[in-house]
C-alpha cells in the first residue's frame, strides 16, 4: 500500500509551505491539535497559534480534533480577551500596572470563564470564520466561510452567517448516530487509507458495510 502522510511533518505537500498540519507546528500547553488537521494559509500557515489563536492569556485551551480543514483567516478568540460587563463601563483598567491594577484585578480575576473551546474531528471551515470562547463544534461539522461561530455547533451540521445559524443538517439523526459510533478519524492511518475513498464520496451505509465486510 502506498505511504500516507506523516501527521509529524510540517509541510505535508512538498513545496507548497501554504499548508501545514498542526500537531507537529504548535507548542503552546494551551493548544492540542490531533493528527492530519491541517491550516492553509500564503502568509505563514506554521503561525498558527501566534496569529490565528487569540487573547489566550488564562488556562482555558483549545483542543482541534483529527482530519480538520482549516481555511485563510479562521481565527478562535480565547477568554481572555473577555471585558468585565458587572459595572457601569467595560474599559480593561486591570491590564494596567499601578493603582489601577491594584483597585480592580480582583474584578477580572472573578470573571465567570467560558471554558474550553472544543472542535471536534472532521471539521472544514471556511475562509475567514471567527469562533468565540468556550464554544463546542461537533465531529462532521462544516462552517460556512465569514461565519462568526458563537454557539455550539451540531455534528454533522453546516452553520454559516454572523451569528452562525444552521444551514442544513448532512445527514439524518441515524446516519450521524452511525458515523459518530463509526468514528473513522480514530482508526489507524492504514486503515484509514483502505478506505479513503468511501470516507471521501460514499454514504455512512456505504463506509458501514466497507468497514463490517
Amino acid at each position: 500500500m502506498p505511504a500516507v502522510p506523516d501527521p509529524m511533518t510540517p509541510h505535508p505537500l512538498p513545496g507548497l509551505d501554504r499548508v501545514a498540519f498542526l500537531k507537529p507546528v504548535v507548542t503552546s500547553p494551551t493548544i492540542e491539535v490531533g493528527e492530519y488537521t491541517y491550516y492553509d494559509d500564503p502568509a505563514g500557515a506554521t503561525d498558527f497559534e501566534r496569529t490565528n489563536v487569540l487573547y489566550a492569556y488564562g488556562p482555558e485551551r483549545l483542543v482541534i480534533g483529527r482530519y480538520c480543514a482549516i481555511a485563510t483567516g479562521t481565527r478562535f478568540l480565547m477568554a481572555g480577551g473577555a471585558h468585565p460587563m458587572v459595572g457601569v463601563s467595560t474599559y480593561p483598567f486591570a491590564m494596567f500596572e499601578g493603582a489601577w491594577r491594584d483597585a480592580t484585578l480582583d474584578v477580572v480575576m472573578g470573571m465567570p470563564s467560558r471554558g474550553d473551546t472544543v472542535v471536534g474531528n472532521d471539521v472544514w471551515f471556511g475562509y475567514g470564520c471567527l469562533v468565540m470562547p468556550g464554544v463546542r463544534i461537533g465531529d462532521g461539522a462544516v462552517v460556512a466561510a465569514g461565519s462568526v461561530v458563537t454557539a455550539d455547533v451540531e455534528p454533522y451540521s453546516v452553520v454559516g452567517g454572523n451569528p452562525a445559524r444552521l444551514i442544513r443538517r448532512r445527514f439524518d439523526e441515524a446516519d450521524v448516530r452511525l458515523m459518530l459510533d463509526l468514528a473513522w478519524w480514530d482508526w489507524p492511518a492504514e486503515q484509514v487509507a483502505r478506505h479513503a475513498r468511501t470516507i471521501m464520496a460514499g454514504t455512512p451505509a456505504d463506509l458501514a458495510r466497507a468497514v463490517r465486510g
